[in-house]
């Protein structure tokens, strides 16, 4: 009884110590801002609240529940604030009902504790009123073993949670009974912090509309709600929109970007007659959109309706703690049965107590929700224990290609140059005329200007033609005539007349069949050259993937981009295996099929195309800042917007998977102890309770280690 006492209180100081070193950290990381919230809220507390009662006294609930969040709790903190971040379409202050559940179920077992506590120590009778609460809890956990017996099958353990709990109530031992549901709720609700329960439809996300949308009625342009939308109406588009319908354009030409619909590297030309999708974003240009589908009926949105109707991975895959509850199920049945004709019924519920991994149950979430904290610490967002667990056992790590292993800003490459232009010239004309400019391909062009330092001559008023390009005229000066420079596409320097030569065509091809982009340059009337912008692999990528090589991971590359591009990356990353042109349904195909080969895969990828893959494979990465649909769906944000922390992550895995090791061995070694017990010693049941605390004890304090003694060097990426 006393030990038990000690692991209850002994869990609940570690657990407050953690919460107090974090705290202190904190403020000494940023002493103004906490002093800051506690000087308001010492504040608010002093205030009246009119004629009322404080919140405090007037909620109690709310104020117990605030008060475990903010005192007792170590798990909240950091990560709480991340999943608020990346959770834009949900609360996730919000209570979810399964844990409204199980607060309302540990409520009952802390009160009757409490009674069997006191009663058992000072005044026995209170023993009794503890009775209806046990009976509840009881009448309850034979209902859950109905239906893990009905709906999963799990007979074995439905039988040990109820011959041992409610053996124990029927021969009298209160006190016992109560801390055993304390324990049992306690640790179903620690799980349940270990899950993501964010479960919500995603076709919204999908198929995003705006409030209002302007369209084209007769020889005027209006403004009107956008569920006003019809089919066949004409929807106006301008630059910096997102496009909010699938449809032809029917006027005016854009530059759009389509990489998280289609995982196309480079934006893509639009004119009359093309067709646009949802969720595709205009560069540059106003397009007139003839609407052929909106809302939920959009390629997006459908796939999100996919999305929907794929499984999961994770709904079928148990936690460790789960799993080896299950495993050690059947032996404790078997040696209870043994004990019953032998030594009795005393004997044979005494060894229901062994409980061979039970006590995993506590210490699994316990240590799963410490690891969690520990990587939202350093910059990893985990939503769900499952796949940290489940991490350990990846042999396989397929990356998305653009905006995953490249950046989404390319760069300046090769410089071309014609009629005696020289390449700082050809630059310095172009920067200009894109210095107001904030798409990638503008952006690329000012930086590569920046890091040559060259001097950028002011500009008059610009013009954006077309969507194709943009035509400035550069102010005058002492030195140098005003000069009209024109900065775009192919088509855009045909369209202003101005002659390109033939060599320059085979080089656009060349530069399009290795996934670049060929950005033209006149200065005045004649051609000055062109630039090719080539895409930005991220500097840590292949360090990353010869990382992942040493721990002997497979690496593959699966792309919605062309043939060439794609396999150019592969082998400049040292990449053996990569699908191109790959469409989004085709992506989930693959994860499948290496599922299928017996492959642990984990899936990285940022676009909307990416999202069903990511909800197919057994674990899935994204990065802070990915489209919605891709941190939504993926269980793991890295929230730096990097590779950098991958492999700290995989240590992460590993160190939380020796944890779960340490702890199945000190629940299971004591229960072989008490079954010996019993049967050589004749344990009785008191004695077998105080063997079960002592796992009890030993397996929450290994699953509390990490949060005392952090280890912070496998994390940190310099």
């Amino acid at each position: 009884m006393f030990l038990t006492i000690i692991a209850i209180t002994g869990a609940t100081v570690l657990a407050a110590g953690a919460k107090v070193y974090q705290d202190k950290k904190r403020e000494r990381d940023t002493p103004c801002t906490v002093a800051a919230e506690r000087m308001s809220k010492n504040r608010l507390a002093k205030l009246p609240y009119g004629n009322k009662p404080l919140p405090i006294l007037s909620r109690p609930v709310t104020a117990i529940r605030e008060f475990k969040r903010d005192k007792i709790n170590p798990f909240f903190g950091r990560r709480h604030e991340q999943l608020s971040e990346i959770s834009q379409a949900e609360d996730v202050n919000e209570t979810s009902e399964a844990e409204k559940k199980m607060d309302r179920y540990l409520t009952i077992s802390v009160a009757c504790f409490g009674l069997t506590t006191v009663g058992s120590l000072v005044y026995p009778p209170l023993l009794l009123f503890s009775v209806p609460g046990l009976v509840y809890l009881t009448s309850f956990f034979f209902k859950r073993s109905y239906d893990l017996i009905r709906q999963e099958g799990k007979v074995a353990v439905a039988l040990v949670d109820s011959l041992s709990f409610g053996g124990t109530l029927i021969t009298g031992h209160y006190f016992a009974c109560s801390l055993a549901y304390t324990l049992f709720y306690f640790s179903r609700k620690l799980l349940i912090k270990t899950e993501d329960h964010s479960q919500k439809s995603l076709q919204n996300i999908f198929g995003h509309k705006p409030a209002l949308i302007w369209v084209q009625q007769g020889d005027v342009e209006i403004e009107i709600a956008f569920d006003s939308l019809q089919i066949g109406d004409f929807a106006v588009i301008q630059a910096g929109q997102t496009i909010p319908v699938d449809g032809t354009i029917t006027s005016g030409a854009a530059n759009i970007d389509q990489r998280t619909l289609t995982g196309e590297s480079q934006p893509v030309e639009k004119e009359v007659g093309d067709p646009v999708f949802a969720s595709t974003l205009v560069l540059s240009g106003k397009i007139y959109i003839q609407v052929e589908k909106a809302g939920s009926d959009t390629v997006a949105a459908q796939i999100g309706d996919i999305l929907n109707r794929t499984a999961d991975f994770k709904s079928n895959v148990l936690s460790r703690g789960e799993k080896i509850i299950e495993h050690g199920a059947m032996p404790t049945l078997a040696i209870s049965a043994l004990a019953l004709p032998i030594l009795g019924t005393q004997s044979a519920l005494a060894t229901l107590y062994t409980a061979f991994g039970y006590h995993m149950r506590s210490a699994a979430p316990i240590s799963v929700l410490n690891f969690l904290n520990m990587a939202s610490e350093n910059g990893i967002l985990i939503k769900d224990g499952r796949s940290l667990e489940l991490l350990s056992e990846v042999d396989t790590f397929v990356f998305d290609k653009t905006g995953t292993l490249t950046q989404n800003e390319p760069h300046v490459g090769t410089i071309y140059t014609c009629h005696g232009s020289d390449e700082n010239e050809l630059l310095t004309y172009a920067a200009a005329a894109e210095d107001k400019q904030t798409h990638p391909i503008a952006l690329a062009i000012q930086k590569e200007a920046d890091n040559r330092k060259l001097n950028v001559p002011p500009i008059g008023e610009a013009k954006v033609e077309l969507g194709y390009g943009i035509k400035v005229r550069t102010l005058a000066s002492d030195e140098e005539e005003d000069k009209l420079i024109r900065v775009g596409s192919g088509r855009f320097m045909v369209m202003e007349s101005v002659t390109i030569p033939n060599e320059y065509q085979q080089i656009e091809e060349k530069a399009h069949e290795n996934g670049h982009s060929l950005v033209y340059v006149a200065i005045d009337e004649q051609l000055g050259g062109a630039i090719e912008l080539l895409p930005t692999i991220r500097p840590e990528a292949k360090q990353i993937i010869s990382d992942l090589h040493q721990r002997k991971i497979k690496v593959v590359i699966i792309s919605g981009d062309h043939e060439k591009p794609t396999k150019k990356l592969a082998l400049k990353l040292g990449i053996d295996h990569y699908f191109a042109e790959t469409l989004p349904q085709n992506k989930a195909d693959i994860v499948e099929q290496l599922q299928n080969d017996g492959k642990s895969v984990c899936f990285v990828g940022d676009g909307i195309n990416d999202s069903i893959a990511l909800k197919k494979a057994n674990v899935s990465v994204s990065l802070r800042g990915a489209s919605t649909a891709a941190t939504d769906t993926a269980s793991i944000i890295l929230m730096d917007e990097s590779l950098k922390q991958l492999v700290p992550l995989l240590n992460l895995a590993s160190d939380l998977d020796a944890n779960l090791s340490n702890s199945v061995v000190l629940t299971v070694v004591p229960g072989i102890i008490c079954a010996g017990g019993v049967f050589f010693f004749h344990l009785g049941l008191v004695s077998s309770i105080i063997w079960c605390n002592v796992a009890l004890v030993a397996s929450i304090s290994n699953a509390m280690l990490p949060l005392i003694k952090p280890k912070k060097a496998p994390f940190l990426v310099e």
